[in-house]
């Protein structure tokens, strides 16, 4: 009898431990483990990212120098993705099998039951034809993103470029995540917080077949995308143009400045490049093409050249000149002598002489300039040339 009533308190045990083990198994599945639960929603809602409009960019006279261009991403679950096929996939967004196979790899092993990008930046054409095909791939759907493009196809320095985030940004800036695009340089580098707006998210409900059936809870928990600002630059995009123009064929750089203010009017590095370049799915390989091109035109000459500052300094002599009365547009002088302190003759280049003020300035002429600043401290009005110098 005392044996029958062990083998019972044994069998109770073992029930009791087998059933603790499925409790625990279901409180840590139902309330600590997401997994199921990411799964399960991801069964019949899609979270979609409302990406801002990234903020225009204008110059000084309201003429638009950046605007945005839409695009789209498509994007997988893995784990929806199943009975697919594949060739008429690739051949509906132009790509190889092989580049399928590890585009696929690489999503399941982001996350099999999370969206990733599986093909960046489609062309409206390419979208029009995947929407009409779109419900016979279960797990694809697109997103709808923005590019840059800029009309006047200058001023490429300057304004800068944008790009995808790499992980050095999303780990220092929890703003990013991984696909988002980011100013890499110039005004979209410098304004970046002004200009790339706030994300939005709408969540939407989906059937068997990857169809949207409406917002999820009306919407209770979307979001909506905040537009980046526009910015109104000092730039004169018809002076831009016309410095690019001057300095085409040439190394150089150019900076027109609004003495009154200190406003960059135009600033030219030359040679240059067309800004669309390194804009979509062209970005890697164009600038790859611009960084080995022996003349460097990525390189701005504009801000990081050093150039002998002289021919510059004969434009303030002239309006020193000018404004002391003993210049005017129609003086001439002859091309040598000179008034260097100490005597000697200052080296010029080859040109007619003698030269006016307009055509000194155009063909930089030194011993213009040393004549020039000989008639400003050689005033009788001076006591002596240490008067007139301390005056000039």
């Amino acid at each position: 009898m005392e044996g029958g009533t062990n083998r019972r308190y044994v069998i109770i045990i073992i029930f009791m431990v087998i059933a603790l083990i499925f409790i625990s198994r279901l409180f840590y599945i139902q309330l600590i483990d997401e997994s199921y639960e990411v799964s399960a929603n991801n069964n019949f809602l899609r979270h979609i990212v409302q990406y801002p409009a990234r903020g225009l960019i204008y110059d000084r006279n309201g003429k638009l120098l950046v605007y945005n261009e839409p695009v789209y991403d498509l994007m997988i679950i893995p784990k929806q993705a199943k009975n697919i096929d594949s060739i008429e996939l690739c051949n509906t967004i132009g790509i190889s099998p092989e580049t399928y196979s590890h585009k696929f790899a690489a999503a399941k092993n982001y996350s099999p039951v999370k969206a990733s990008v599986f093909e960046k930046q489609l062309s409206l054409e390419t979208y029009a034809v995947l929407q009409e095909k779109l419900d016979q791939f279960p797990g694809f759907f697109v997103q709808t993103r923005t590019l840059r493009k800029y009309p006047y196809n200058t001023a490429a320095h300057i304004l800068g470029d944008i790009a995808e985030v790499d992980t050095s940004v999303t780990k220092k800036d929890k703003y990013y995540k991984e696909g988002d695009y980011i100013g890499k340089n110039g005004m979209e580098l410098v304004y970046e917080p002004e200009l790339r707006g706030t994300r939005g998210l709408k969540i939407m409900m989906v059937d068997v077949w990857n169809r949207m059936k409406g917002s999820f809870e009306n919407g209770k928990y979307d979001t909506l995308a905040i537009p980046g600002q526009n910015l109104t630059s000092s730039l004169d995009a018809t002076l831009q143009e016309y410095g690019e123009l001057l300095m085409k064929n040439k190394v150089g750089g150019i900076a027109a400045i609004e003495p009154s203010t200190g406003e960059i009017l135009a600033l030219v590095s030359a040679p240059s490049f067309d800004p669309n370049l390194l804009v979509g799915r062209v970005r890697s390989s164009n600038y790859a093409k611009l960084s080995m091109d022996p003349l460097k035109p990525i390189y701005d000459r504009a801000l990081y050249s050093a150039y002998p500052p002289g021919s510059t300094f004969k434009i303030m002599m002239a309006l020193i000149g000018l404004q002391e009365g003993v210049l005017s547009a129609e003086t001439q002088y002859p091309c040598m002598g000179g008034y260097p302190p100490g005597g000697g003759k200052p080296k010029c280049h080859v040109h007619f002489s003698p030269l006016d003020l307009v055509q000194a300035i155009q063909y930089s002429c030194n011993s213009y300039f040393s004549y020039v600043f000989k008639s400003v401290v050689d005033q009788r009005k001076f006591s002596d040339f240490q008067d007139g110098f301390e005056n000039w």
